[in-house]
């Protein structure tokens, strides 16, 4: 008999979040997609319309926001797939703090090029 078995309990902190992401991120990559592709077409996409599009306040904040939810997402999946594997011990205390450190490394990367495409000098 198949018995279900997830690291994620039911009714969590962690399990509500990652729902919670998911959403937001199907909310935004719809937005996106309908952005981009019936909105302004294919041929009218390029470095400066989305320098543009960078340099407003809503859209900015949104593709931020957009990264650190999709890093935690992703971060937070890979790494209870790991527990569900078995990982214990040193190997998932060392595991968890190298998948943090490459969050940090991802959102500060993430961060920068977004400055840099809206034109914010601090990167």
């Amino acid at each position: 008999m198949a018995e279900r078995y997830s690291s994620f309990q039911k009714g969590g902190r962690m399990w509500l979040l990652q729902r919670v992401t998911a959403v937001f991120l199907l909310v935004v990559l719809a937005f996106h997609f309908f952005l981009l592709h019936f909105v302004h077409h294919a041929d009218e996409v390029s470095f400066l319309a989305t320098s543009g599009r960078m340099t407003q306040l809503s859209y900015y904040s949104l593709m931020i926001t957009f990264l650190v939810t999709a890093t935690f997402h992703g971060v937070n999946g890979v790494y209870n797939a790991l527990i569900n594997q078995g990982l214990t011990g040193t190997k998932r205390t060392v595991i968890k703090w190298t998948l943090v450190a490459a969050s940090v490394v991802l959102i500060a990367q993430g961060i920068r090029t977004a400055n840099a495409w809206a034109g914010i000098g601090l990167y």
